[in-house]
């Protein structure tokens, strides 16, 4: 026997909430500001004048109605835009480190295992803190962990990806349990200041642990990973930008999508890879009881399980949303799902999957023990 099971999770989010009305709120009255600061601009053709945006437009075009946000004041105030973060002293866990140990010491909680029994640490992230040293080892140290640990990223696909090297490590032999931790801190990341992104991201982290022969949880059956090359999902920042001839502005770098180049390519891709998993194994998708998806918007995900599944009649359990009320969480929302809708009976199946930037596409079969 050497079945490969997650058998924990555990999750970090901030306490307080923002609604769309508050996000609203806040960017018309910046909107408001700019237009009448560049009024004359306006007028003579020089620059456009910025248009408002509404709950409505952001039920429509993503199906959020709240997220959590590491610094709601300054991301919300009118004259800043932003949250505020600082640079963080060699003496001081990173604030990624500190998500990460919080969600994993709930996993490792729910699970029922300790740290001397963890060989491995993966951290997979869209948004990392710093180049390195990793954060996965500072990590590992923070918690008294044995054994390795390293960063991986894959947009927002990271956590699909780092379960499936968790499980390559477990199955080689390397590792018996690997604790893998996604934190995404997307909010840094995020132009509040743009009107067709600047609702979507909420801040989260989720940690998962993998073990070789246990006789709870999750076992994995199978692992699809997919990549096409497209830049319509990008982020810049980098170290080239401080030597680059061609600046660009700070706002210019962060994350920018195609949105609707991005619905069109990615669904159909995505329905695609997890039709061929099913067929792969000879499983039949009414024999899926879940389909845990990357939370980018309620529309996509309905279409990727209808193009699946055949039919777009079917209950919303089946295909569960806690983007409504986290907002996306980047690589972290697919496994977001699985662990507030996990409530499978022994030998019920499920579809983990996340998608995103690259494009990257990693789907995890599933079996409740």
């Amino acid at each position: 026997m050497n079945d490969i099971s997650i058998i924990g999770t555990g999750l970090w989010y901030p306490e307080e909430i923002t609604t769309n009305e508050e996000i609203v709120n806040s960017y018309n009255t910046y909107v408001d500001n700019f237009n009448e600061v560049n009024k004359l601009k306006i007028a003579e053709g020089s620059i456009s004048a910025l248009a408002h945006s509404s709950e409505e437009f952001i039920a429509k075009a993503s199906g959020i109605k709240t997220r959590r946000i590491i610094d709601k004041k300054n991301s919300l105030d009118p004259e800043l835009m932003r949250p505020v973060t600082k640079n963080e002293d060699e003496s001081e866990l990173s604030l990624l480190a500190q998500v990460g140990i919080s969600a994993a010491k709930k996993a490792m909680e729910n699970a029922d295992i300790s740290a001397d029994q963890i060989d491995g640490v993966i951290l997979g992230t869209s948004h990392s803190g710093r180049n390195y040293p990793a954060i996965a080892i500072e990590i590992q140290e923070e918690l008294g962990i044995n054994g390795y640990a390293y960063d991986m990223l894959v947009g927002c696909s990271s956590t699909t990806f780092a379960i499936s090297n968790a499980y390559t490590d477990i199955a080689s032999g390397m590792a018996d349990t690997v604790l893998v931790i996604n934190p995404e801190i997307t909010t840094p990341g995020l132009s509040f200041t743009n009107r067709d992104v600047h609702f979507i991201f909420g801040d989260g982290c989720v940690a998962t642990i993998l073990q070789r022969n246990n006789s709870k949880g999750f076992k994995v059956l199978d692992r699809k990973l997919v990549t096409k090359f497209s830049n319509n999902i990008r982020s810049d920042l980098s170290y080239f930008n401080r030597t680059a001839s061609n600046k660009k502005s700070s706002e210019e770098l962060l994350f920018y999508q195609n949105g609707r180049s991005v619905f069109k390519e990615v669904c159909p891709l995505v329905a695609k890879t997890i039709t061929e998993q099913l067929n792969k194994n000879n499983i039949l998708p009414d024999e899926i009881s879940k389909f845990w998806l990357h939370q980018a918007n309620s529309k996509m995900i309905r279409l990727i399980v209808s193009k699946v599944i055949g039919s777009d009649d079917f209950d919303e359990n089946l295909a569960p949303l806690p983007m409504q009320d986290f907002g996306n969480l980047a690589s972290a929302g697919s496994m977001f799902a699985f662990n507030l809708h996990n409530d499978l009976k022994s030998g019920e199946k499920g579809i983990v999957c996340s998608f995103g930037a690259g494009y990257s596409i990693g789907s995890l079969l599933v079996e409740k023990i």
